[in-house]
């Protein structure tokens, strides 16, 4: 129903203005799919969330990771009931069980590297890890996302380490790296799903 939804306005909006190629159409059908797809799963969360009594981190949580994790994409159930799931608990555990440990500072610093080192590697190999539903085929826009990711990526981590709040810096180092291992061909293959830009590869937009 979304797909149909955000393709619908996808085409209202290249009716409204026919300079719009397939490049830009397939920007504007990735961005709508994200955005319409994740409001009823924000909502959810974020009411689930307050009853825990940890709104603000879950809030936090979300708007610290929307920017890797719109650039760098990733696995999505197989239903939007799954997908709801999904959100919430990745959203709220998260948070939750940051409040529970702190880290001292050698021991944070080398997980960071480590996790910083992993997430290099997997945006290389996998980012942006886009689906079959919304494959993203054209070159420029794949290593456009990919530098992206590896910037938020790194900004991300770099503010962990450098900030003075244990709950705040537990936070960006569990949400940066398990947002990365949704992009990897290992969660793939457990949820059954395929990267569309192999299942189209042959159809590859070049730069234009």
């Amino acid at each position: 129903m979304i797909d149909k939804i955000c393709m619908f306005l996808t085409n209202q909006i290249r009716k409204e203005m026919p300079e719009i190629d397939d490049e830009k159409a397939e920007v504007i059908n990735y961005g709508l799919q994200n955005i319409v797809g994740e409001i009823p799963k924000i909502f959810i969360m974020l009411v689930i969330a307050y009853i825990l009594g940890i709104f603000k981190l879950a809030l936090f949580t979300f708007l610290a990771l929307f920017p890797y994790k719109g650039a760098s994409g990733g696995v999505h159930l197989k239903t939007h009931m799954g997908c709801m799931i999904f959100t919430t608990i990745f959203y709220c555990v998260i948070p939750f069980i940051s409040q529970k440990f702190v880290l001292s500072n050698i021991v944070k610093y080398i997980v960071i590297a480590s996790v910083w080192i992993f997430g290099m590697i997997m945006i290389k190999l996998y980012a942006p890890a886009d689906t079959e539903d919304v494959p993203i085929l054209a070159k420029k826009i794949r290593r456009k996302k990919q530098i992206v990711s590896y910037i938020t990526y790194t900004i991300g981590l770099f503010v962990a380490a450098i900030i003075n709040n244990s709950t705040i810096t537990n936070i960006l180092i569990l949400a940066n790296f398990f947002q990365t291992i949704t992009i990897t061909k290992f969660t793939y293959r457990l949820t059954n799903s395929k990267y569309g830009y192999e299942v189209y590869g042959d159809t590859s937009i070049e730069n234009v």
